[in-house]
């Protein structure tokens, strides 16, 4: 066997698959072009490294359980000028996670919420930080299910564990007191460790009637807003807006009968 097949069979080996894929290519540079070994090494050892954070990030955004692919760029600032576009700018540069602070988004249906907790945490996912998303409602189904089967303790944990929680719809139906004492204690699991995204269409104000017991959810406020960055948009409804061009588009197709 040749040594550049058993280099081959190596490189297969040890998983080095951008290197075994670009090595011929630079064997061939490193005649015509005279590169030295170590520039060589350090060209297939970039596209390898390249490779796999590409693939990671990929793999990070395929288990963080987004529920679209959207980003800062696509949202729509000047259709919502209660929004600060320098403030979203800032908190997408994650800055937020290292201190273990929340944000919270507040407004009524439509106005970009879970765009933009969504659009925060991909740009996390694609930084290597372990995030995942889950709506409010199914959080509570799967408090209610280790509830039921006394397995809180390894639900809380299972939780807490990631570096950003994003919460989305929180306030659209009410919650039962026992499970929102479960929600509590991830809410103290992750105070000043990890960092948390919540969006409602609720004010703070009315969080005792979402969660079923006034003194819970101040309990609850207090260690989510104690460290955070509070976001309150209150525009029109991103859906109206779209549903309106639809109409616009078909008045502009529509051609009456002679």
């Amino acid at each position: 066997m040749s040594n550049y097949i058993q280099l081959s069979n190596n490189l297969d080996q040890l998983k080095l698959t951008k290197i075994k894929e670009y090595l011929p290519a630079y064997l061939d540079d490193a005649i015509s072009k005279d590169l030295s070994f170590v520039d060589i090494l350090l060209e297939l050892t970039n596209k390898e490294i390249d490779f796999r954070e590409k693939r990671a990030a990929e793999i990070n955004l395929a288990i963080s359980n987004f529920p679209f692919i959207k980003r800062i760029s696509d949202f729509d600032f000047s259709y919502q000028p209660s929004i600060s576009k320098n403030q979203i700018l800032d908190l997408a540069s994650l800055r937020f996670i290292e201190s273990f602070e929340n944000i919270m988004l507040i407004g009524s249906s439509g106005v970009g919420k879970t765009h933009l907790a969504t659009a925060i945490g991909i740009e996390a996912s694609a930084n290597h930080v372990s995030t995942y998303f889950i709506h409010f409602q199914s959080l509570i189904a799967k408090i209610k299910k280790a509830v039921a089967e006394n397995k809180v303790d390894h639900f809380v944990k299972s939780y807490a564990k990631y570096k950003l929680l994003i919460i989305d719809e929180l306030g659209y139906l009410p919650v039962d007191k026992v499970y929102a004492s479960v929600f509590f204690q991830l809410v103290a699991a992750r105070y000043e460790k990890k960092s948390t995204i919540i969006t409602t269409n609720q004010p703070l104000s009315k969080w005792g009637e979402v969660l079923g017991d006034p003194v819970l959810a101040n309990a609850i406020i207090d260690r989510l807003i104690h460290h955070s960055t509070i976001v309150k948009i209150t525009g029109k409804s991103y859906r109206i807006k779209d549903k309106l061009i639809d109409i616009e588009q078909q008045v502009k197709n529509f051609e009456p009968n002679p």
